[in-house]
């Protein structure tokens, strides 16, 4: 009985084995949790023809969006974990989640098995050309002089920008007066006409009024230079060190799918990363290409899950549910 129950457990390894040596056998869908046309959609685009090719199946993209993300969030994380259903993860939207809406029905470190990181795109902090100063520095000590003055736009409570900017004035000692919009667009129109003094929003968003001089860029928000624009500096080499907030883009698959799944796509995936024509497109969304292992990004989501949830905490931001 032993040796037919060793047996008979050989042989279900063997199939499933031959299984997933024959994943993709059918169309993979690309959830991206976000209506079409801003950046998580973009990228989503981007990567799914050459996944595509690669995979030998179509990657579908479907855009199911709703509660900032939550919605197609929660979709993937109940799905089967057969290796079809995928999320276009961003660390922006999914490492404060249980801090600002405790009530959803979603743990991202606990919910995903992740596949591969995609790209990292860095904020830019702007200042309205009225604002003296015309570095990091005077920036500071400016701001310093008349806290609770300055006022930061974001996009809305719990953004990027908006925990971006709490971390800064944890960091440089500046108090600002928040003010939240209804998306980045609002506040960086009433950024250019003066009626507020800084935002921290995408690089590629606001690159052609920075040229323009439209406003005025004092740094970039990651570790290290953008490719985009290489000649900003990033914050912490302009008087701010150990300063970083970026958003991370990824992919996600189900808690428990497969390690044989999720090599096999990863090793897709870096290939497509690879060409020069799919970084020239990210480079235009503001982002750089991240090459790494899916343990790189549930690492990743992981420590900025633990970072913003301190920085939300500190600040006194509640729950947005």
């Amino acid at each position: 009985m032993k040796r037919l129950l060793k047996t008979l457990a050989m042989l279900a390894c063997c199939v499933g084995v031959a299984a997933h040596a024959q994943y993709p056998e059918k169309p993979v869908r690309l959830v991206v949790p976000f209506p079409p046309g801003g950046n998580i959609d973009a990228t989503a685009r981007i990567i799914s023809g050459g996944l595509s090719q690669r995979l030998g199946q179509t990657v579908i993209v479907e855009n199911r969006a709703g509660a900032a993300g939550i919605v197609g969030s929660e979709y993937v994380a109940r799905a089967q974990p057969d290796g079809y259903t995928l999320l276009l993860g961003s660390t922006g939207a999914l490492a404060p989640v249980r801090a600002l809406h405790p009530q959803a029905q979603l743990q991202p470190t606990k919910d995903f098995s992740a596949a591969a990181p995609l790209a990292r795109a860095p904020l830019v902090l702007v200042i309205s050309p009225k604002v003296p100063a015309k570095t990091l520095a005077e920036f500071i000590t400016y701001a310093k002089a008349q806290p609770d003055t300055l006022t930061l736009a974001s996009a809305g409570v719990g953004t990027a920008a908006h925990l971006t900017g709490e971390l800064f004035q944890k960091l440089s000692g500046t108090r600002f007066l928040h003010v939240p919009y209804k998306g980045s667009s609002l506040a960086v129109a009433d950024l250019l006409g003066g009626h507020v003094d800084l935002t921290f929003d995408q690089l590629a968003s606001t690159l052609s009024q920075i040229k323009a001089g439209k406003l005025r860029a004092l740094g970039v928000t990651t570790a290290q230079r953008s490719s985009v624009m290489p000649e900003l500096p990033t914050l912490a080499e302009s008087g701010l060190p150990g300063f970083e907030a970026s958003t991370t883009t990824g992919l996600l698959f189900p808690a428990g799918t497969s390690n044989e799944i999720i090599t096999k796509v990863n090793a897709a995936v870096q290939d497509v990363l690879n060409q020069p024509d799919v970084q020239r497109q990210f480079r235009e969304l503001g982002s750089d290409v991240l090459i790494g292992t899916g343990a790189d990004f549930d690492r990743i989501l992981n420590d900025e899950t633990k970072k913003w949830n301190n920085v939300i905490t500190e600040a006194g931001i509640k729950p947005l549910d």
